[in-house]
């Protein structure tokens, strides 16, 4: 068995208890913590794989990312998470899988794709490691790659207020109000001969981040930023 057929293995119901009983605990205390509202649930696809893709301002961006739906997510972890086998035995529990930074890192693409392909949603932060201030800086090719190859949407998300709560430096997150809104999916684009031109791919990049951008502007609009 393959290393991708084995990490798909794990898509058992243990896994999926866990996850419904973490997200519903980290759900209560993320909202009770920063008074967070969520709009475009609506946006979400209810059935068939899509690539979540918010903004990446703070840690806490994760646990939110997973209360935009009930649905199970699956995410990317970076390697070191996996170094505690502890902590990296509750994170694949709950479907993520690592990554190495700084790297190609072509099994997490291939992971990344078979998870899409077999019908579940992934999350991905396209602006890669965290980043700070207002602008949302240049995307990194995984996440539209991945939608692209798999041929599914893109789902922009904005989190306004997470910096503030948990921003680089700081160990404890704040109670601050944190504001998030899901855009309508972007469509894969259309292979022309059974080929995906480049082209379609970088317009399809720069449709992202648009909306990112739009989104997020709107999101810190509505907790004061």
């Amino acid at each position: 068995m393959s290393t991708v057929e084995s990490f798909l293995a794990g898509n058992g119901l243990p896994s999926r208890v866990a996850y419904r009983v973490c997200r519903a605990v980290v759900t209560t205390v993320v909202r009770l913590y920063t008074r967070m509202r969520i709009e475009g649930r609506e946006h979400v696809p209810t059935s068939g794989a899509f690539v979540l893709a918010p903004v990446h301002r703070s840690y806490i961006d994760t646990p939110i990312a997973g209360c935009v739906t009930t649905r199970r997510l699956r995410f990317m972890g970076k390697d070191a998470v996996w170094k505690h086998r502890p902590v990296g035995w509750v994170a694949s529990a709950l479907g993520a899988f690592p990554v190495t930074r700084g790297t190609a890192d072509r099994e997490a693409l291939k992971r990344g794709v078979a998870v899409l392909e077999s019908g579940e949603p992934l999350v991905l932060f396209p602006e890669g490691e965290r980043k700070s201030g207002p602008t949302v800086h240049p995307l990194f090719d995984g996440a539209v790659y991945m939608a692209v190859k798999a041929g599914v949407p893109i789902v922009p998300v904005g989190i306004g207020g997470s910096e503030r709560v948990l921003p680089k430096g700081v160990r404890f997150p704040r109670p601050r109000r944190v504001h998030v809104i899901v855009g309508r999916p972007i469509p894969p684009p259309v292979a022309e001969g059974g080929r995906m031109p480049r082209s379609a791919v970088r317009e399809q990049s720069a449709a992202l981040h648009a909306e990112l951008q739009r989104l997020f502007d709107e999101a810190e609009a509505r907790v004061g930023g």
